[in-house]
This record gives C-alpha cells, structure tokens and sequence, in this order.
C-alpha cells in the first residue's frame, strides 16, 4: 500500500513539473520557429528557370533570387551580387539592421571560408533573419546561393542548442544519487534483518519474500527526486512575478551558488542610448575648439560635418530611421534626412539604386542639394572601423572613415595627425566617454566604386576629428554592484568598448574601489617570430598634464606598490592581449584572472572563452548581457542573465523583462533560497523514510507491522501536505557574504541527518521498551489497558469487549494478524508525529531564506497536523481505533508519549541550532583541522598571497616557445552568434 502511493505521488509531481517545464519552452520556441514558410524568394535550380519554392524544398546549392520587400530566410546563403539590409534580431537579440554585402571577386585563389569569421559574415544572410530590404546591382537583382538548411543552419543551431543543452555538472545531484546509493545499502540491511527474523519464526516464504520488499519501499522514498524539484518551481513562479522568465530550471539551484558576475557594458551597466557630448574638429595637425552639444549653433559645413552625414549605415524602414544607435545619434545631430524612395543617375554607372541623403527643414545652410552614399564598406568588429564611398551631387567621389580612434588614426597620413592626440584621446576615454574617430580622403576618378578594395580605400586618409558620445551609468547599476560587493560575489566587466572608457566606468560604477590600483597587461606579437611579450604597468602611467594628479612620481609609485603589496589591485586587459595570452602564457592565465576586473575590446569568441576559463578556475559564473555578443557567453555560463526580451533570450535560460541589473540579486537571492529549499526537502524525506523504517524494524521483531491506513496517513495526509507547503517560504531580502553548500555529502548535513536519525530511533526503542514494562501491558489482551483504566476507559473498554464477545472468532483472528498492539500503537503514534518535528526542524529561515513564521501555509498546516495527531492520540474512539489499528491506552501513558515527543524536539532544535547553523563553529573547526578549500581560484590566492614577486609590475616577459594556434574550423561556416572560436583581433 505505502508503495502504491509513493508512485502515485511520484508521478503526479513529475507530470506536473514536465508540463510546466514544457510550458515555458513552448512560448520562446513557438517565436523562434514560426512563419517559415513566408519567405519572398524566387529559386532558380539547374538553370530550368525560376519557379516558386516552399522553404523545407530548399537544397545547398541553390539560387535564390531576393524580391523587394520583407521577407524570412528560412536558410543560410551567401550573397553574390547585389546588397541586402536584414534584421538578424532573431540570432542576436537586437533590431538593428545590418547590411550585407555581395561576396568579392577576389583575385587570389584562396577559398572564401578560410577568411576569419568576421570576413564572412557581412556576406552571409543567416536562416532565421528578416530581409527588410534589397539592392540589386546593374540588373536590379539581389542574388544568394544556399549554404546550410535544416539544424546545420544558424537558426537550426540555436534551436538545437535548446532542444539538447549543455549538460550541467552540479554536486548536488550527483550526490543526491550517492545519497540514494547509501539508502538502498541501509535497506539491504534491514532486508538481511526482515529475512533473518521472520525465517527464524517459521514464516511462509512468500511472507517473508513480501516483507523484505516492503523494507526497499520504505528506506529508499520513490518521491524524493520529485520533492527536491518543488523548491525550484516555486521560486520560478516567483521569479515569473517579479518579471524574470527562465527555461531551464535545474539551473535556479545553480544560481545559489554565483560567485562570480561577467557584466556587459553598453546596456547592460550603462544606458542603451548614447548621447552626442561634443565633437572635436582638427585642422592643420591640431585640434580646434570643442563644439558641445546641444549647441545654439549649428555645424558648419565641412569635411567633417560631410562625414556625419554619410559615414553610417542607416535606413529608411516603415518611416523611421533605423540602424546603430550610435549612427543614429549622430545623423541626427545633422538635422539632414535620408531619401531612399528613388533612382539616381550616377556618372559612368548610369541609373542605379543609391541612398541619398539631403538637407533637412532645419538644417543648416549647405552648398549642395544632396549627397549621394555609393558603396558602403560596413563596420567589422575585427577590423573596429566602417567606411563608405560618397558623392556630392554635381561633385567628386570621396571617402569617409568612422571607427576607433587609435585604428583610424593609423590609416590616416601622419601629418594630418595632431601630436597630442593620445593625449585627448585618454583624457575623454578617462572621463567614460565613447570617441569615434573619423578621416576622409578624395577619390580619383575612372574606376567604379564596385571595383575598389577595402585596403585601396582605407589608406592615406585625412585625419578630421573625434566624435565624443555620452554613455551613462543606469540609475541601478552602483547599488547593484555594492550589494554584490557586500555579500563577496566578484563583478567584472566583458566589453567591446576602449580599454581606459571601461576602467572609468567600472570605478565611477564601484566595481574597481577608488584606493585600488589598476594594472595593465599588454601583450603583443614580436614582428618577425612566433614569440610573444607581455607587460604589466599600473594604468596610472598614462596620466597627462590634462587631468594629472598633484602627486609627484615617487609618491604615486609608493602608493601603488601598497596598494598591490596588499592584495588591492586589478588587472585591466583588452581582448588583443587575451587572446595572446592565452595561447602564449598559458601558464599566467589563471593568475591574471584571479584578479582581473576589465576586458575591454573583446569579441564574442573571447567572452565566451573567457566565461570558460572563469569555469576551469571552479568559480560559479553568471553572465549579464543585452546584446548579440554576449550570447556566446550566456549560453556557456551556470547562469546566463539576458536583459533582452528578443528571440536571442532562449540562449539564455533566465530574461529580465526590465532591461536592469537588478534582476542579478534577484536571481542569486532566489537561488539560493531554492538550494536551501532542496536540502531541506532531501533531509526531511531522507528522515521520514529513515523514521517509517525504523518503525516498521522495530514492529518486526514482534513480527508486526504498520496497517496500511497507518501508512497512508503518513505517506498522504503528512508527508505529502509538507513536501508541497515547505517549499511556499520565500527568499531572504538580504545576501549574506557566503553562499549556502553545494553538497549533501558535508559534514553538517551529514550530522544533521545522523543526529536526528539517532534522536528518532532511540525515542522510538524507548517507546517500544517502556510499552512492554507497564502494569496494563499484555501481548494477548490488547484491552487490558483500558479495563484496567478509569471509568471511562471502562465504560468504553466493555463495550469493546461486549463486541468483542459477539465477534467471536473473527475479532480474535483480526487480533492475530499482526497489525493491534500496543507496540503497534506507541511507535507508529511517535513516528508520525516525529515526521512533524523534523519538518519543523529542517524548515530553515535566515540567512537564505525568510523565518519560517512568514510561510502562514506551512504554520497552518503544522498545526492542523499536529492537532489532528493529538487527537488520535487522546481520542478513544472504537471505530477511529479499529479504522487505524490503534488500540486504547492508558492517559498517563498518552501523556508519556507527548512528553517523550517534547524532549525530542527540543533535543532536536537545540542541536541544530546551536551546532549544525553555528557557522561560527565551523569556521573554527576548519580554522583548528587546517582546512582549505579544495576550489582551484581558492588554493591560487593562498599560493600568490606567499610570491612577493606578484604581479612584476613594469616587467616584461618573452614566450618560452611557439605557441600552437587553433585556427578556424575550415570545414564549413559556423554559426555568428554563438561562434566561440574566433580569431584574434
């Protein structure tokens, strides 16, 4: 019977958790998998002729031919003439359109795919995206060859990464098995025990057979993997009410256990926005006065202001202006508009479908009618730069360079350079400020746009000026980061942004404290080997005159070298010198990242590679971010945070509906009141199995048992109500400096559960010991009690043995089969109502979750629990009595019972109080047996705070040999936003 509804139970939780589970998949996939078959395409296969085809009909190889208006690409191609603008917010979680260009015919015989990735990508459409808009070439045609369809598709990876997830590796359940292991070692025991005793009594085989199997049932609980998930859907529901959806709950658990927090920068910590702040012009190699905006006055018309208007990659799309915010900004400061509704006549190139942008209502007085922007080289992360080829209207070709500034400057002749210009560019990138530097150069005529190469265009530029955004800090970003910094979980930042912009928002965000140093790590390649170098100097180095401190440089040295002498230091690098490091020192990684706080212009592979690496120093990492390039590292880290409600958040099991840092405590709170929770439901199961086995024991060495109503009502009536209302308690408000464990098999569990399993079996021995020495005690006559009571127990013990009398035969046999005594009735009524003590007991309150007096769920039904068992204890009621095979007893008796059962309690709640939550105890132990923490990041630290040599400040060290390079799988295009194997910048 017990095990009948154990399986009942079982089953109906894990259909309950795999239907809500389900559920929560089910609305992301539906968005990402919907409208396939919309695609506005026409397929030209083996040269028959074009012919309309349905997406899932589509072959690599063939042609497709892209029509005017918005379309989904049910596929990857590659473009081969013409020019696209798509919207890729299915893969990268931002709507902003991207354009792709045809593939070039290149002279060389290198085939196109082992270019690095960003080479292919502005190439590629991938399966998934919107193709808002097209440009044809001299035809008007936009032309693309199919790549990959199905699951080998961008699209279909992301699909297949949610259908089939990245396997966890969490102690807790590969304990739980462990823990299940020991359960069914201690039932074989008892099997031994149930064979050895019932044979020795001369019982039936088949009884003895059944028994033994009874004992299995009830030592190992079916319904534990069940219970322990009840934590983690409720927290999920509470998760869903504060705004923060996940798909993957097995991963809540592990949100307990962050230590470690990778923020992205622009969006995530800062304002998705940015805001034009001034533009700094230069003339004649220097710099020129500053024009701040907003400004009474408008922009003359100059180079530099032609460089504003055309040098983007913005659209017209539903009549609104869209592309990078950064673009839009800045056209928009031009007060021009764009026409994109049109042919224009272009000299030597006839008609032909160009954006053309012209002089707004109220823009300032120009001299031309418009200019007309004829090919567009568009922005590569590798390359950290965008250009385009322009014409005035009635005028010569020119070309416009936008991109960082120190990469732009190198592309420019070095006399138009200001000799000051690093030091401009550190003091506004000091200030957190984002600096686009721009350049332009005249184009000779008599080739066609078409024809050039990025290399001939993007060399001997002019240098025209820096273009200054404002990134701020979001209103939550510094108390987040503080709580975080409070409760000792490490906050770094994973940026794309310049390495001195990040340094300076992550101080003004406290992540980096204004007394601690901040070192920067350069590595290089050395030009003509394989070698490689890598530097370590405090940033400070850079200061300039501009925003120079009053220190002299003895005294800042000195305050640095306390500074790292004391362990308060961090390490800034840029994703260039990673990537060196990684595959040239190796060895100094792990060290690096011990205290590295900033990675400034890091590309998608390099964050995700970087959360890896995070991993292999044991550390539990969760990722922050917003946008496309985090989704690599959101994928592969224990707890990926998306703050963007795009279809690129099914990369990432939890997303904010309010794009805030906030939701990261949140989450780390909520987890750990989920852990908590699952050790509580693992300890209390593990004890209500253990205490029912023990009775059941006990009750065999008389060859008894429990009835099979004793055995629902405990399995129904308390185990049950208690495994679903134990979980309702919610998380602690506060984080506390240390995470709760990750493991069943610790020492204080483990005493947790012994200690209480030795309290429960020796209430219970002595229980079943003290029955048999009472006056009334009679192996026979389960009435001799109550004749020998007072008048009540008289009255009602007569007619019992009136009955009795006219039962007859059949009374006596029921008697006899094992189930009344007063054996019976004294351990199963101690047992049951010890189930309500543990559960009391394990329901842990602070630190990680709230005390258990706010769960009024839990408290009401305790109490309805507790109350229903003291009348079963104190009721006579023949035909309650007779119903649950409980025999009457004498008050004292009863009264001994509940004394018996007050002194456990006590016994039990001082002793997990005072020893088992007694963290102060336990750091002592620790501290007295020399324990250390077995984490890799741990036993690094205790190793680096004895090497005095650490960091070699102002040194320089050379690679010991060459380096082997993992160079890009050849085999085929991967996927854009999950690719976690780029190559270096």
């Amino acid at each position: 019977m017990e095990y009948a509804t154990a399986i009942i139970i079982m089953s109906l939780l894990s259909i309950f958790l795999t239907v809500y589970d389900l559920r929560q998949q089910s609305v992301k996939l539906h968005r990402l998998v919907e409208s396939h078959n919309n695609i506005m395409v026409t397929v030209c296969r083996n040269k028959e002729g074009f012919q309309e085809l349905e997406s899932h009909h589509l072959v690599p190889g063939d042609l497709l031919v892209l029509k005017e208006g918005k379309a989904l690409l049910p596929c990857d191609a590659i473009l081969i003439s013409g020019q696209c603008i798509v919207n890729e917010s299915m893969l990268t979680g931002e709507s902003i359109p991207v354009t792709k260009t045809r593939l070039p015919q290149a002279d060389n015989l290198k085939p196109w795919r082992m270019h690095c990735a960003e080479d292919y990508k502005k190439h590629v459409l991938f399966c998934g995206t919107e193709v808002i808009q097209t440009k044809g070439d001299d035809r008007g045609v936009a032309k693309a060859v199919v790549l990959r369809t199905g699951f080998n598709t961008a699209k279909g990876d992301l699909v297949r990464s949610i259908l089939y997830p990245k396997p966890m590796n969490f102690k807790l359940y590969r304990d739980a098995l462990r823990f299940l292991m020991c359960l069914i070692a201690f039932a074989a025991i008892g099997m031994i025990y149930t064979v050895c005793v019932f044979a020795l009594n001369g019982e039936e085989a088949g009884e003895v057979v059944k028994k033994a199997l009874d004992v299995i049932t009830i030592a190992v609980p079916p319904a534990l993997p069940a219970a322990l998930t009840t934590g983690i859907i409720y927290t999920q529901r509470r998760l869903k009410k504060k705004g923060i959806f996940c798909i993957s709950p097995q991963r809540i658990n592990m949100c307990g256990q962050l230590n470690l927090i990778c923020f992205d920068k622009t969006g995530t910590l800062t304002e998705d926005g940015l805001d034009l702040w001034g533009l700094l012009p230069s003339e004649r190699n220097c710099f020129q006065d500053i024009h701040s905006f907003p400004a009474d006055h408008s922009l003359p018309w100059g180079p530099l202001f032609r460089a504003m208007v055309v040098c983007h990659s913005l659209i017209v799309w539903e009549g609104k202006i869209q592309g990078d915010p950064l673009d839009v900004k800045m056209f928009e400061a031009t007060n021009w508009v764009i026409d994109d509704s049109s042919r224009h006549h272009i000299e030597g190139q006839g008609s032909t479908h160009a954006t053309v942008v012209r002089p707004g209502p109220k823009a300032s007085t120009a001299s031309v009618e418009g200019v007309i922007i004829l090919h567009q080289f568009p922005f590569s992360s590798a390359l950290q730069r965008m250009s385009v080829i322009a014409q005035e209207i009635g005028g010569e070709k020119q070309v416009f360079t936008k991109g960082a500034p120190e990469m732009v400057a190198t592309l420019c002749r070095a006399e138009t350079v200001p000799s000051n210009f690093e030091s401009k560019l550190l003091f506004y990138t000091a200030q957190g400020f984002r600096v686009i530097g721009l350049a332009c150069k005249s184009l000779q005529t008599g080739r066609q746009s078409t024809d050039l190469t990025r290399e001939e265009v993007e060399s001997d530029l002019t240098f025209l000026g820096l273009l200054i955004m404002e990134n701020r800090l979001k209103k939550a970003t510094k108390p987040v980061l503080e709580e975080l910094s409070a409760a000792h979980i490490r906050s770094v930042m994973v940026t794309g942004d310049n390495i001195q912009t990040a340094v300076t928002v992550a101080k003004n965000a406290g992540m980096i404290s204004p007394t601690n140093r901040v070192i920067l790590v350069e590595a290089n390649k050395i030009p003509g080997s394989f070698l490689a170098s890598v530097t370590w100097k405090p940033l400070e180095e850079n200061k300039t005159e501009d925003y120079g401190s009053l220190e002299d440089d003895s005294q800042t040295e000195r305050r640095i070298s306390l500074a790292v002498g004391s362990g308060q230091y961090h390490f800034a690098m840029s994703g260039k010198s990673y990537q060196i490091i990684a595959q040239h020192f190796s060895h100094l990684l792990p060290k690096l990242l011990l205290n590295g706080t900033v990675f400034a212009r890091m590309s998608p592979g390099q964050k995700s590679s970087l959360v890896e690496e995070f991993q292999k120093l044991d550390y539990f990492v969760g990722m922050c971010g917003d946008g496309a390039n985090d989704c690599g590292a959101l994928k592969v880290a224990h707890a990926g945070i998306s703050l963007s409600e795009q279809e690129a958040s099914v990369a990432s099991p939890f997303t904010s509906q309010t794009p805030s840092i906030a939701c990261v405590p949140e989450l780390i709170r909520e987890g750990r009141a989920a852990l908590v929770t699952s050790f509580c439901m693992f300890k209390y199961m593990a004890l209500y199995s253990t205490i029912q086995y023990l009775g059941v024991l006990l009750l065999y060495w008389q060859l008894n048992t429990f009835g099979n109503y004793q055995f629902l009502f405990q399995d129904l009536a308390i185990t049950t109500v208690i495994g679903v209302t134990m979980s309702f308690t919610d998380a602690y408000p506060k984080l506390v400096p240390y995470r709760p464990p990750s493991q069943l098999i610790s020492p204080p569990l483990l005493l947790s559960v012994v200690l209480n399993i030795l309290f429960s079996l020796s209430m219970q021995i002595f229980g079943f010991v003290m029955v048999q020495k009472q006056p009334w005690y009679s192996k026979t006559d389960i009435h001799s009690a109550c004749l020998s009571g007072d008048s009540h127990m008289q009255n009602s013990s007569s007619v019992s043995s009136q009955g009795l009398e006219v039962m007859g035969d059949g009374a006596l046999n029921e008697v006899d089969n094992g189930y009344k005594s007063y054996e019976n009735t004294t351990v199963w009524l101690l047992s049951t109502i010890n189930c309500l003590i543990v559960a009391l007991v394990f329901s842990k309150g602070r630190p990680f979750r709230k005390p258990i007096y706010t769960n009024y769920v839990f408290i009401l039904v305790l109490m309805g629990q507790l109350g229903v068992c003291l009348f079963l204890v104190f009721a006579d009621i023949d035909d309650l009595y007779s119903k649950m095979d409980l025999v009457c007893t004498p008050t004292t008796w009863r009264i001994s019972m509940v004394i018996m059962l007050a002194v456990t309690l006590a016994v039990s709640f001082l002793v997990e109080e005072a020893v088992i939550e007694n963290r102060a105890l336990w750091l002592l132990l620790k501290k007295t047996f020399r324990y250390h923490s077995k984490s890799h990041y741990k036993r690094l630290q205790r190793v680096l705070e004895q090497d005095s040599s650490w960091p070699p400040l102002n040194e320089t060290f050379l690679s010991d040999s060459v380096a082997i390079s993992v160079e890009e799988n050849t085999g085929g295009h991967s996927n854009p936003t999950f690719d976690s194997n780029e190559d270096a910048l």
